[in-house]
């Protein structure tokens, strides 16, 4: 079985082997698709392409490989078709056979694309194939529910405006387009999304970014001005380098989960203004139980060396506001929170109500700084390993003790669960909310 294949695009290999057991040679007269050259499967038998051969011998306890490719026609629907085959083998005079199945998924294709003002909706997911840029004083609306499928080394790319506002219910998805199972949590698959500096009142509501080298990229070093936008009920996860990149921009994000990217999840760099409330930023990059990155989770600076050649950037941090979140992850050296600033430009911070991961070395004696932490606790999240779970266990410290006055500013959380049924909110995006025994 073939997992979810775009029509007109080639499946990735999928294959099986035939092994031969006994130790006397075995006769194989026939192996064929029974649809024959009409299938939409392909085959490569023991090294020929060709969808039959006959005559084949096995030695004995030997083997041989068949590998299988589909193709799917466009169907003209959204939702998905089935293909069905099969190979049909004759060995020492018993026929066998194999079902074959694949679906098939209708798309509309991006390609090499400059957007003006246009909307996608959510009647076929997209696939986008190099970039799909978003002109100066365009704006690129994306419906709930719209599935948006990036191939290796695309991107979306945006001068103008995005509004992408999904629903709990509905999200959006930006994904990488390999569908297989063994890619779903496999970063870098395509490069992710850029906000050029100038580009302003972005919105992400709602969305899923998943797999990309850099999910949201906001600013940029080479063009003029702030770049702005606003992340709600955003999961940004398994991305190469980093979650969210920001450099002299305006970000405002809550109930936001930003997790398991190989560098930073999240980086403010070179001047902005930051506000990040309700929001899980926990970096377990590799999904391993032990300590696997020599970056922080979250790094914060007002100064970015690109080069020896030339002179540091240096910007204003105007704010860094973190209220009711968690900072964690599996660096080596248990520091999931780095500060650099440059006493010629501004660098103001602020952790409210925060749980924070940092080595012993790391001070939060500063009042003006930090407000009533929790440092070097396990949040203890359900599963962040294996099953990418940052729902609080039952024994999580982060339940209950959330400030009362920021959980007030957002009374659901990520999933849209309230965070006043209960003793109090709870640190993070995500309210732990028990299952009521039955009666």
């Amino acid at each position: 079985m073939f997992d979810t294949v775009f029509t007109t695009i080639g499946s990735t290999t999928q294959h099986l082997k035939i092994y031969n057991p006994f130790d006397q040679k075995i006769l194989i007269s026939s192996i064929k698709l029974a649809k024959g050259e009409t299938s939409n499967f392909r085959l490569n038998i023991n090294g020929v392409s060709a969808n039959e051969v006959q005559n084949l011998e096995i030695a004995p306890f030997d083997s041989m490989y068949i590998f299988v490719e589909v193709t799917v026609d466009p169907s003209g629907q959204n939702l998905p078709l089935v293909v069905k085959d099969s190979i049909e083998f004759v060995t020492n005079s018993n026929p066998q056979h194999v079902d074959l199945l694949a679906w098939g998924q209708d798309f509309k294709l991006i390609k090499r694309q400059i957007l003006k003002t246009t909307t996608w909706t959510n009647d076929k997911p997209y696939l986008v194939y190099n970039y799909a840029y978003v002109d100066s004083n365009a704006t690129l609306t994306i419906e709930p529910g719209t599935k948006i499928y990036f191939h290796k080394d695309a991107g979306l790319y945006v001068k103008g405006k995005v509004l992408a506002k999904g629903t709990i219910a509905n999200p959006i998805l930006f994904y990488g387009d390999r569908l297989e199972d063994i890619y779903a949590n496999v970063p870098d698959q395509w490069n992710g999304i850029l906000l050029y500096s100038g580009s302003k009142n972005n919105e992400f509501a709602n969305v899923e970014i998943k797999n990309a080298n850099i999910g949201l990229q906001v600013g940029n070093i080479e063009n003029e001005g702030f770049a702005t936008v606003k992340l709600s009920n955003a999961k940004i996860q398994n991305m190469a380098y980093a979650g969210i990149f920001a450099m002299k921009s305006d970000i405002e994000a809550n109930n936001c989960l930003v997790t398991n990217c190989g560098f930073y999840a999240v980086a403010l760099l070179v001047g902005g203004n930051y506000e990040f409330n309700h929001s899980t930023i926990a970096n377990y990059w590799g999904g391993y139980g032990f300590k696997a990155r020599s970056t922080p989770a979250v790094l914060i600076s007002n100064v970015l060396s690109v080069s020896k050649d030339k002179p540091a950037y240096i910007g204003d941090i105007v704010k860094a506001d973190f209220g009711n979140s968690i900072i964690t992850g599996n660096a080596i050296d248990g520091n999931e929170l780095f500060l650099k600033g440059n006493s010629e430009a501004l660098f103001n911070y602020k952790f409210d109500r925060c749980i924070l991961q940092v080595a012993d070395t790391f001070k939060t004696t500063n009042a003006d700084h930090f407000i009533n932490i929790l440092r070097d606790i396990d949040p203890k999240f359900v599963d962040p390993y294996k099953k990418m779970n940052f729902e609080l266990d039952t024994l999580s410290p982060a339940k209950d003790v959330a400030k009362v006055a920021i959980g007030k500013l957002f009374p659901l959380d990520l999933k849209g669960r309230d965070r006043f049924l209960d003793k109090g909110p709870d640190i993070g995006a995500l309210e732990r909310q028990e299952k009521k025994a039955a009666k």
